[in-house]
């Protein structure tokens, strides 16, 4: 029974459908984790217990042997015994020939009872054997499927860290698209044009008003020369070429 049961679990695990698991497992990471250990722990019970029914066979087996061994030194002990009493017949000791004739008796029966023995054991060897054997394949077949189970654990747990890597790229770009028009890059720049437009136009309108001073102080020395001439005519000198002229009475 306990055999059975350990064969029927290996077999339910070595049938288990590892991509239908995966797909209806809200975390496959974390599922195949925790399968990669529970497979680990059924594969070592079961080899304990497969490796415990081998050792049952071959005691079968050594006893089996045995049978047979003791069967054929029964038989070898019943000739030997069967040929004394031909010789004790044929020299006229009939008492000793039927005593050795007895013996002969006994081993025969002896030799049938180890034969029968061995015979009654042969169908539980086959059994054990065929068990043994499907054991074995049991067990290969989910070291296969542990195998398999590492293999897209290591796979799964690589192409998720590609995805996060892949995403945080995808975030960082987003984030300093330079082209974008209301981008904190772009932002920058309005503004460092405006604040050069602000300076240009402190400049331009610094030079216009010193243009006018310019203009002010030339209008300044005109009315002064006007003033200055007029002066002149009215203490009786002359022009000539912007120069005052003074009589020759005045020297």
């Amino acid at each position: 029974m306990a055999k059975q049961s350990i064969f029927g679990r290996i077999a339910q695990l070595a049938k288990a459908n590892i991509n239908a698991m995966i797909d209806s497992a809200e975390d496959p990471q974390r599922m195949l984790d925790q399968m990669v250990r529970d497979y680990t722990e059924n594969i070592r019970e079961a080899e304990s217990a497969v490796a415990q029914t081998i050792g049952n066979l071959r005691l079968l087996e050594k006893d089996h042997a045995e049978d047979l061994q003791e069967a054929g030194q029964w038989g070898n002990k019943a000739l030997a015994a069967s040929n004394k009493a031909d010789e004790f017949r044929a020299a006229g000791k009939e008492g000793e020939a039927e005593k050795f004739d007895n013996l002969a008796k006994v081993a025969l029966q002896r030799q049938i009872q180890s034969e029968n023995e061995a015979r009654g054991a042969e169908p539980q060897i086959a059994s054990q054997t065929e068990t043994v054997e499907k054991l074995k394949q049991g067990l290969n077949s989910m070291r296969g499927k542990l195998q398999e189970l590492s293999t897209k654990r290591d796979e799964l747990a690589a192409r998720q860290k590609t995805v996060q890597a892949q995403s945080q790229v995808q975030d960082a770009l987003k984030s300093f698209d330079v082209l974008d028009p209301t981008s904190e890059v772009s932002r920058f720049e309005d503004k460092i044009r405006r604040e050069e437009a602000r300076v240009a136009g402190q400049q331009e309108l610094a030079d216009s008003s010193l243009d006018r001073q310019f203009e002010a102080l030339e209008s300044m020395g005109q009315q002064t020369e006007i003033e200055a001439r007029l002066a002149a005519l009215k203490n009786g000198g002359s022009t000539k070429n912007g120069e005052n002229i003074v009589s020759a009475e005045e020297v």
